[in-house]
């Protein structure tokens, strides 16, 4: 059984890949450019194996997956249908995951400093995750 930070890290970066998925599935059929829409696919995908890889770890020491909080996703799900739906450019999408990016970058690193003793595997998938949502925004800049 891995101890308590261990485990509530790996929940809350559970909980950011799934939110990751759920905002690409949201837009991935409204963009055009084809390399774009790669880009995000290709993301998701990463997500998902990573998402997968936190869900063997949290079988492993017993404990249960983290949904995104319905409130977040709720209020995700808002914004892009109310952007999109005044401007449905390539643009508004690059703007929306960007700005989701960002906050997953900030969250996973309030998580890591709040969760000081977790593992240092735990530790390392939430750098890892951090830095796919960082590299997402730099590769996205260019359809702002």
């Amino acid at each position: 059984m891995g101890n308590q930070d261990t485990i509530h890290l790996l929940k809350e970066c559970d909980s950011g890949t799934k939110m990751a998925v759920a905002s690409f599935d949201e837009v991935l059929d409204r963009i055009s450019d084809s390399d774009m829409k790669q880009l995000l696919i290709d993301s998701k995908e990463h997500h998902e194996k990573l998402g997968n890889e936190i869900h063997g770890l949290l079988s492993q020491y017993q404990s249960e997956e983290k949904d995104p909080n319905p409130m977040a996703k709720g209020m995700s799900w808002l914004k892009t249908n109310v952007k999109m739906g005044m401007d449905k450019s390539d643009a508004t999408v690059a703007d929306l995951i960007t700005d989701g990016c960002n906050m997953g970058v900030k969250s996973l690193h309030k998580y890591l400093n709040q969760y000081p003793t977790a593992d240092d595997t735990s530790k390392e998938i939430c750098r890892r995750l951090a830095s796919m949502e960082d590299q997402l925004c730099k590769d996205l800049r260019s359809y702002l």
